[in-house]
C-alpha cells in the first residue's frame, strides 16, 4: 500500500475526484508553501478560504488535495472530507508518525495565565535535567534552540512538524499552550496529551466564538476529549474548570488556593512584599502511575514572581511537575530561581521610579494586576494603557469599566490612553467605536484621559510625570508590546 493511499484510508471520504497514488513530499494547507509531490489541504478561515488557492497549489506542484468541496475545474487527484481542519489533524499526525506518543506532553488552557504557567512547568522540568520542549505564545522551544512563534497554538501541520522535531532532539516532555481557538479549529486534534490543565476562564475571545456558551465548549474540550490514562489538572476555585471533573475520562488532580477542597491547596498565603510564600499541603495519596505514589505531604514554596495569579499558575506547575515524578526540592528551588514571562507584570525598571510591564488583556487580568499593585508601596500610579483593537466596542467597554473600578481604590484619577497606530498590525488597530467605548466609560467614571495616537508620544508623556518613588504600569496588549523598549530608550537603559 502506498504511503498517500495510507493517510487516504485513515480518512471518512464523502467522494474522490481522479485518483492520486504513491509517496507525497510533504503537505501544505498554504498554497504558497506549495512544493513538488505536496498534498494540499483546503481549509478554510476566518477570512480566506483554501479552496480559491488550490488552482495556484497546482501551478506550485502538488499532487492531490483534500477539500470540502469538489473544484470541478481544477484537473488534480481531489479527496472531499466533511471538515478539511480535522483531516489536516490526522494526515499531519501520521505523516510525521504520530510523535506525540513518544514524549510526555503537557496542555495547559486558560484565559490568564498559558504563557506563564507553561514557562514555569518548563523550568521545573528542566531543572529536573528532563529535556524539554515548549509551544506557545511566545516562542516555540525544541531542546536548546528557540524560534519565535506565530499563533498561540499552532495549525496542526506545523504542531505535529515541532513535535516530531522535538523526538528527533530527544525531547522527553513538552508543555503547549492550548487556546480556544486551537481547539475549536482542531489545531490540537491527535495530540496525545499525558496532562491536561484548565487553569481559569473569563470572557475574553468571547466576540470570537460567539457567546459564552460557544466559548466556554471550545475551552472545555481540552479536559472533555482526555484519554483514560492522561491527568487532568482543575482549579476548584473556578466554578467552570471544578465543574469539568465528571466530565472527563482522565484521572481527575484538584487545587484550591481559597479553600480546603482540592488535593492540593494553598496554605499560610503571604503577598505583603507583593512575591508569594506559601505552603503546599498534598491533602491526600496522589498516585501517578503503579509504581509511584505520592504520600500526604506539606512543603514551603518562596516565589520571586509577584501577585496571587503567580500562586495559582504555580499550584497548575506544581501538580504538573508532581504528577511528572519531579522531586519536592527540584520544585521548589526552580520556582525560586523563575524570573517570570515577559510583559506578564514584568519590572522593567528599578530605579528613581519603578516600571511595570503587563499584557493586560481581559477584566481577568486587570482584576490580577490591579490587586497585586494595591499590595505595592510607591507614591503615585501613573497609567499608560493601549486600547484593544479589532476585539470590539463590548471587550474595550468591560476592559475600561474593571479599570474605573480599580482607579478609585488605587486614586488614579488620570489615565494617559493610546492607539499605538505605529506599533500595531491591520489585526490590531483600534476602531472608532472601540475608542468610544473606552472613553464613554472613563468620561462616566470622571477619569480624565490623555489619548495619544502614538505609543511612544503617550510613554514620553507618562515619563515626564512621573517622580521619585511613583510606579508606571505599561499596560495593553499587542499595542503595548513595544512599550518597554521605548520606556527604557527614553530612560536610556535597559531591561533589568
Amino acid at each position: 500500500m502506498d504511503q498517500l493511499d495510507t493517510l487516504l484510508k485513515t480518512l471518512n471520504l464523502k467522494q474522490q475526484h481522479l485518483k492520486a497514488d504513491g509517496h507525497i513530499s510533504g503537505i501544505s494547507y498554504h498554497a504558497q508553501r506549495v512544493e513538488e509531490g505536496h498534498l494540499f489541504v483546503c481549509i478554510r478561515g476566518h477570512q480566506t478560504d483554501g479552496h480559491k488557492y488550490l488552482k495556484d497549489a497546482v501551478s506550485r506542484g502538488c499532487k492531490a488535495a483534500i477539500v470540502e468541496e469538489i473544484q470541478s475545474d481544477v484537473d488534480i487527484p481531489q479527496y472531499q472530507v466533511e471538515n478539511s481542519r480535522i483531516a489536516l489533524a490526522k494526515v499531519s499526525s501520521l505523516f510525521y508518525d504520530e510523535p506525540s506518543k513518544e514524549l510526555n506532553v503537557i496542555g495547559v488552557t486558560a484565559t490568564n495565565g498559558k504563557t506563564s504557567t507553561t514557562y514555569m512547568i518548563n523550568e521545573i522540568l528542566e531543572a529536573n535535567q528532563f529535556e524539554t520542549g515548549l509551544i506557545g505564545t511566545v516562542n516555540v522551544k525544541i531542546g536548546k534552540h528557540s524560534y519565535p512563534a506565530e499563533l498561540t497554538t499552532p495549525e496542526s501541520l506545523e504542531a505535529q512538524y515541532f513535535l516530531k522535531r522535538m523526538t528527533e532532539s530527544q525531547v522527553s516532555h513538552v508543555t503547549m499552550e492550548v487556546s480556544s481557538a486551537a481547539q475549536e479549529m482542531h489545531r490540537n486534534d491527535f495530540i496525545d496529551y499525558n496532562i491536561v490543565t484548565f487553569n481559569n476562564i473569563g470572557r475574553e475571545h468571547i466576540d470570537t466564538h460567539g457567546s459564552v456558551e460557544n466559548y466556554v465548549a471550545a475551552k472545555s474540550k481540552l479536559i472533555k476529549n482526555a484519554k483514560p490514562d492522561s491527568f487532568a489538572i482543575l482549579n476548584m476555585d473556578d466554578e467552570i474548570s471544578a465543574s469539568l471533573a465528571d466530565q472527563t475520562k482522565a484521572k481527575v488532580v484538584t487545587f484550591s488556593v481559597n479553600n480546603d477542597e482540592g488535593d492540593l491547596v494553598c496554605k499560610n498565603l503571604d503577598l505583603s512584599t507583593g512575591r508569594p510564600s506559601f505552603t503546599v499541603k498534598l491533602c491526600r495519596p496522589l498516585k501517578v502511575n503503579e509504581t509511584f505514589t505520592w504520600e500526604p505531604m506539606t512543603f514551603q514554596v518562596d516565589m520571586t514572581v509577584p501577585g496571587i495569579h503567580s500562586v495559582y499558575n504555580s499550584m497548575v506547575a506544581i501538580t504538573a511537575a508532581l504528577l511528572s515524578e519531579v522531586p519536592v526540592s527540584v520544585i521548589q528551588s526552580a520556582l525560586k530561581n523563575f524570573k517570570g514571562v515577559d510583559r506578564r507584570f514584568q519590572f522593567i525598571y528599578e530605579g528613581d521610579c519603578k516600571i511595570v510591564d503587563d499584557h493586560f488583556a481581559n477584566p481577568g487580568n486587570i482584576d490580577i494586576t490591579m490587586g497585586t499593585l494595591t499590595q505595592m508601596d510607591f507614591n503615585n500610579l501613573h497609567m499608560v494603557y493601549a486600547i484593544r483593537g479589532q476585539r470590539g466596542p463590548v471587550v474595550n467597554r468591560e476592559n475600561a469599566e474593571k479599570i474605573a473600578i480599580w482607579a478609585k481604590e488605587l486614586n488614579l484619577t488620570h489615565i494617559i490612553a493610546t492607539k499605538s497606530i505605529s506599533n500595531v498590525t491591520k489585526r490590531d488597530v483600534v476602531t472608532k467605536a472601540e475608542e468610544d467605548a473606552f472613553m464613554d466609560v472613563m468620561t462616566e467614571a470622571r477619569i480624565s484621559v490623555s489619548l495619544y495616537d502614538e505609543l511612544t508620544d503617550a510613554i514620553k508623556a507618562a515619563l515626564m510625570s512621573t517622580s521619585k518613588e511613583d510606579l508606571i504600569l505599561l499596560a495593553g496588549c499587542q499595542g503595548m508590546d513595544n512599550g518597554a523598549e521605548i520606556a527604557l530608550r527614553e530612560k536610556n537603559t535597559s531591561v533589568i
